[in-house]
């Protein structure tokens, strides 16, 4: 019997103790890093400047692999659907995070329950802007004259269910006025309308708005965020002008699946915290105006998730927004 026994007891053993030294010799692999949005956009390209300074602390190279669709949904549900070892993981953001759940009736994955939560990098301030032709300097200009031009100002978003969408319906019910909401395809078609004066005003982030405010194209009317930006640090934020609490900023987070072990959720964000100290990632990110979160622990971004999401499910439940 003990002969029977001894190589299962010594098989078991050898079982349990798989995960502390896969743990240990993390990570032993190049890590995969995924954008559920396409090339070229901030995330992107902040994705891309990480993943070159994750090198060092992690000793392995790290991939960033797009996989666009659904507005983050795709490249979200892969990740929570992969092999909870650490190899793939989701560069994330307030859409997949807080805002899809309570706009796709599907959505296979729940941004609360579904991940593992690494470090929240910080977030992009988005900003008003106006077409000069809109009679109106600040906030309250534009609130006056929308109130008495019912439905005649316009907004244009990214797409139904963007951000840039919500912060309107956002405006609208705090500032009693009826803007109308213009969706398009994309970024870059709803800002050549905006130039162009085919539509009056949009809510984009500061990194797209900022040339054509210098350049006098747009006019900057207030930041949709909770504090000034230091890319212009004169312009007001929408609260600081009569919309109490107003903040639509877009955020950043590092997520793994759901079962992936804490010690090597806690390397990755050792990681990714010396990578964000890395001089060139911040002069990346004072140039693309994003601001660093001061909570960087995973138990921050999960609190923060679990606060976005009830914020965004309220509003778009008070306008009925869905996308099937």
């Amino acid at each position: 019997m003990k002969r029977l026994f001894t190589p299962l007891l010594l098989a078991l053993a050898a079982i349990a103790t798989v995960p502390a030294v896969a743990a240990d010799t993390y990570p032993s692999r190049p890590v995969t890093l995924v954008v559920p949005f396409p090339p070229g956009g901030p995330t992107d390209a902040l994705a891309r400047r990480l993943a070159e300074k994750l090198k060092t602390p992690l000793g392995q190279t790290v991939i960033v692999e797009n996989r666009a669709g659904a507005g983050g949904n795709i490249g979200s549900e892969y990740v929570a659907a992969a092999k909870p070892d650490g190899y793939t993981i989701l560069f994330g953001t307030s859409g997949p995070l807080a805002i899809n759940v309570s706009l796709y009736k599907n959505q296979g994955y729940n941004p609360e329950t579904s991940f593992a939560p690494i470090i929240r990098i910080g977030h992009l301030p988005n900003i008003l802007v106006v077409n000069p032709s809109v009679p109106a300097t600040n906030a309250q200009e534009l609130i006056a004259y929308a109130r008495k031009n019912p439905d005649k100002l316009s907004y244009a978003s990214s797409g139904n269910g963007a951000s840039s969408h919500l912060a309107g319906i956002l405006f609208n019910q705090l500032a009693d006025t009826r803007i109308m909401h213009i969706p398009y395809k994309g970024t870059g078609p709803a800002l050549n309308d905006l130039l162009g004066g085919q539509v009056s005003m949009s809510f984009t982030d500061i990194l797209t708005a900022l040339p054509y405010i210098k350049a006098g194209k747009l006019r900057a009317i207030g930041l949709a965020s909770a504090q000034r930006s230091d890319a212009l640090p004169d312009l007001p934020t929408l609260s600081e002008q009569g919309l109490k609490g107003y903040d639509v900023s877009v955020f950043f987070g590092i997520v793994a699946p759901k079962a992936t072990p804490a010690d090597v959720t806690a390397k990755l964000n050792q990681a990714f915290r010396a990578a964000l100290s890395d001089p060139a990632v911040e002069q990346t990110l004072r140039s693309q105006g994003i601001v660093r979160a001061e909570d960087q622990t995973p138990q921050g971004l999960s609190t923060f998730i679990a606060t976005e999401v009830p914020k965004w499910r309220t509003l778009i439940q008070s306008a009925h927004v869905s996308i099937d």
